[in-house]
């Protein structure tokens, strides 16, 4: 789910929140060790994504989110902010070479390049974050 997030909606809030879940408290965040990743520099995107930051003319740029539930990627383009909603059942996360990473969910696409070791911790985070919350879902 891809939504414009600069103005405050609480319907598109009561949305994200029904995917992904609610932030993560401050002790919460903590344990974890941060919810938040730094600047992420897009190489490649799927067109719905392109058609947006095509007409910003400064790098393209992400961050993403950890939620209970799932993650959220911040794109901006202009003075406009994007999040694309991705809920750990649908995400899908590639390792294409040392430095860059897919991010696949229903018809999104996005290829990261990363620029040092922390993003790399960053990732390990979201998959073990994933990992967790499909166990507890599915308990054998």
């Amino acid at each position: 789910m891809l939504k414009n997030l600069s103005y405050k909606d609480p319907k598109i809030e009561k949305q994200i929140n029904s995917l992904v879940g609610k932030e993560f408290s401050l002790i919460e965040k903590l344990k974890i060790k941060g919810t938040g990743s730094q600047k992420l520099y897009i190489k490649k995107c799927d067109n719905e994504i392109y058609d947006i930051l095509r007409n910003d003319y400064e790098l393209s740029i992400c961050n993403i989110e950890l939620r209970p539930k799932g993650i959220i990627i911040y794109l901006k383009s202009n003075l406009e902010t994007y999040g694309l909603v991705i809920p750990y059942y649908k995400l899908i996360i590639f390792k294409v070479s040392d430095d860059d990473y897919t991010i696949n969910a229903d018809n999104f696409f996005l290829k990261i390049r990363i620029k040092n070791r922390s993003d790399h911790r960053f990732f390990k985070k979201v998959n073990s974050q994933k990992a967790i919350y499909l166990s507890d879902k599915n308990p054998e």
